[in-house]
């Protein structure tokens, strides 16, 4: 097994019941003021030199089938309170994947694998510059690692895992 390429993983909290229920009424539930609230509590974790935050994008589907990229809502909270540039448009999902749930590490790699891209002439926008890549929730790696490569081939100096929360047993997810 090779080794992240990423910086780390940051997670406001650990996935359980509560997080479970407040990640689902912001995707599901179109509680859309959820994604304020954990904003709030991942700011702390924010790095100090961090340059732009680039949230986990949704194919084009989903995002208009559920009205908002709740990645997207997330990383513009923290964008606001901070004075960070957050970059909505520069990470793409070619593709559209099948739902994660369910699958082990190696199959939700393959679902994602060459999802992700970077817009083609938005590289300046991300070119060595610390990239924090925010999503709600953190499971396998799967997603993140290829948003990440992607990132890193535009040119990204780094890139660091911002997350509502961790899953910590595989099986609860």
């Amino acid at each position: 097994m090779t080794p992240p390429r990423h910086n780390g993983v940051r997670a406001a909290v650990a996935y359980g019941d509560v997080a479970r229920r407040t990640v689902l009424k912001l995707k599901y539930g179109g509680r859309i003021g959820c994604a304020d609230t954990v904003a709030r509590l991942m700011r702390r974790l924010l790095p100090d030199d961090c340059d732009v935050l680039v949230p986990v994008p949704l194919h084009r589907r989903r995002l208009w089938s559920r009205g908002f990229n709740q990645a997207g809502l997330i990383a513009s909270a923290l964008a606001r309170d901070h004075g960070i540039a957050v970059a909505l448009d520069i990470l793409v999902r070619r593709r559209a994947t099948p739902v994660l749930k369910g699958l082990n590490g190696r199959a939700r790699a393959k679902a994602v694998a060459g999802a992700f891209a970077v817009v083609a002439g938005r590289e300046g926008a991300i070119a060595g510059r610390r990239v924090i890549l925010v999503d709600d929730v953190y499971t396998s790696g799967a997603t993140t690692d290829a948003c990440t490569a992607e990132l890193l081939r535009a040119g990204a100096a780094s890139v660091t895992i911002l997350c509502w929360a961790r899953v910590l047993n595989p099986l609860d997810d």
